[in-house]
């Protein structure tokens, strides 16, 4: 089943503002090394394409988390799926996201990992769609603010598919 769908932000905006991001970040932590964390599955294709324009060392590492299943909308229960491989007592942790909205899940993750000790916690995310915040999450690197509608492409999915888009599109879901 093919979903209609349209460009909200195309390819070339998102590359132009990844390089943006990975000069900020790198300024940000000049001197320091940055354990990059990845919420799977969403945030992998930024995380590889922000990681290759920060210029200061970076270590990755990813999570799996899971509030959505096949639904519209976040179920605001948090599944952890996969954990990280790796301890980050001591390090600049820098989670990077695909997209942030209700805070839900970005906010149990950050408790989870404060009290493994690390360094600094630092968010990253490629979209975010403050309209729909109900918990209140600090997000020090946004690369678009979008409405509240639902997105696919470049890692985002409906029903795991169309995450391989070059773009971000945008799709209405049917109401019967």
């Amino acid at each position: 089943m093919m979903v209609e769908h349209k460009v909200l932000i195309s390819e070339g905006q998102i590359k132009e503002r990844i390089q943006e991001l990975g000069d900020q970040i790198s300024k940000d932590y000049a001197g320091k090394e940055i354990c990059m964390i990845c919420v799977l599955k969403g945030g992998v294709m930024f995380m590889v394409d922000l990681s290759k324009k920060i210029t200061v060392p970076v270590t990755m590492d990813f999570m799996a988390v899971s509030s959505y299943g096949e639904e519209f909308v976040s179920s605001g229960i948090v599944k952890i799926i996969k954990d990280l491989d790796e301890p980050i007592q001591g390090k600049h942790v820098l989670i990077v996201e695909d997209i942030i909205d209700s805070g839900r899940t970005l906010h149990y993750l950050i408790n989870l990992l404060k009290e493994r000790n690390p360094a600094s916690i630092k968010i990253c995310t490629l979209l975010d769609k403050p309209e729909q915040r109900l918990v209140d999450v600090e997000v020090e690197y946004v690369g678009f603010v979008i409405p509240d509608q639902f997105v696919l492409g470049y890692g985002l999915d409906y029903c795991q598919k169309y995450r391989n888009l070059p773009y971000i599109g945008v799709i209405e879901p049917d109401r019967e």
